[in-house]
């Protein structure tokens, strides 16, 4: 498809917010395909609040796709692990626009 040669050619690919929202069999497929296509050729960035032990559940719970998925991702990966609550949920607080006693989820 178009998105699969439009994906390869850049020298660098980010996608952010993997699995914020979750991806059906077909774009589950077309997203594997991006990436084994990319793999060895061109760098990737992507952002995500999810353990890797969560990505199934966006890859429409295929879970074998998600293992050969993560295998390519990881191979010459470097993990940034990021803990504490947004940016912008911080800045709402200090400006008093969220009440400081609620609590908000920090990224995983």
């Amino acid at each position: 498809t178009w998105l699969r040669g439009s994906v390869r050619n850049p020298r660098l690919l980010i996608i952010d917010e993997f699995g914020y929202l979750p991806l059906d069999k077909s774009q589950a497929h077309d997203l594997f395909q991006v990436v084994a296509k990319r793999y060895e050729y061109g760098s990737l960035i992507i952002t995500s609040n999810l353990n890797f032990g969560q990505w199934d559940q966006t890859l429409a719970g295929d879970s074998a796709l998600a293992a050969a998925l993560l295998d390519r991702l990881l191979h010459h990966a470097h993990v940034i692990p990021l803990k504490g609550e947004s940016y912008r949920l911080k800045d709402k607080r200090k400006a008093g626009l969220i009440n400081p006693r609620v609590a908000v989820k920090p990224a995983v």
